[in-house]
């Protein structure tokens, strides 16, 4: 039975990453996997790095906050990942920001030799799926910023715990898009939930 975490980061319950977040769930639970999720946001997860966990190379001694101490422990037991967030000013919500901070932490989600040194990923999760929504059209997100979301999980968080696999979907835009459309977007997140199995 895969293990999956599935993390949502949006503090205004009925918004559209919610059904994203709901919908993942349950058809993730429908297909036989143990899942994990966690809302952010509705749980109070406290983002704050302390000075005492700022460390790069040194493994992570145990965090002091229990909240944190059971995500680092949960998240090494993962099979796969999914994040739903919205896109704000082109990065995660500051609670999703504080997370990775704080969970994928050295010792936990990687290792690093030294500070130039290349990281080994510690994480056993091969694939992870990232869900945004943005009212930022397609041609505008490239053209204009150069899509940072892209290159913050595909490059800079995911390959450097480990994670080889890391597919992303945007749907756009939000504020604008009917009930048909919402309901067509939350099919392809059942979808791209599923293809995690394959």
């Amino acid at each position: 039975m895969p293990r999956i975490g599935v993390y949502l980061a949006h503090p205004r319950p009925g918004s559209f990453n919610h059904a994203l977040f709901e919908t993942v769930v349950q058809h993730l639970r429908d297909l036989g996997c143990e899942v994990r999720a966690h809302d952010l946001c509705a749980e109070e997860f406290p983002p704050g790095l302390s000075a005492g966990e700022t460390e790069t190379v040194r493994s992570a001694t145990g965090a002091q906050d229990a909240q944190v101490a059971l995500h680092q422990a949960e998240v090494a037991t993962l099979d796969a990942m999914v994040f739903v967030h919205p896109n704000w000013w082109g990065m995660p919500p500051a609670v999703l920001a504080g997370w990775i901070q704080r969970v994928l932490a050295p010792g936990v989600a990687y290792k690093l030799g030294s500070p130039e040194g290349e990281p080994d990923g510690l994480l056993r999760a091969g694939r992870a799926l990232v869900l945004n929504t943005s009212d930022t059209p397609a041609d505008r997100e490239e053209a204009e910023f150069g899509d940072p979301l892209q290159r913050i999980w595909s490059a800079c968080v995911l390959p450097y715990v480990g994670v080889a696999d890391v597919r992303r979907v945007v749907f756009r835009t939000v504020t604008d898009s009917s009930d048909r459309t919402r309901a067509s977007w939350l099919n392809q997140a059942r979808h791209h939930a599923a293809a995690l199995l394959a």
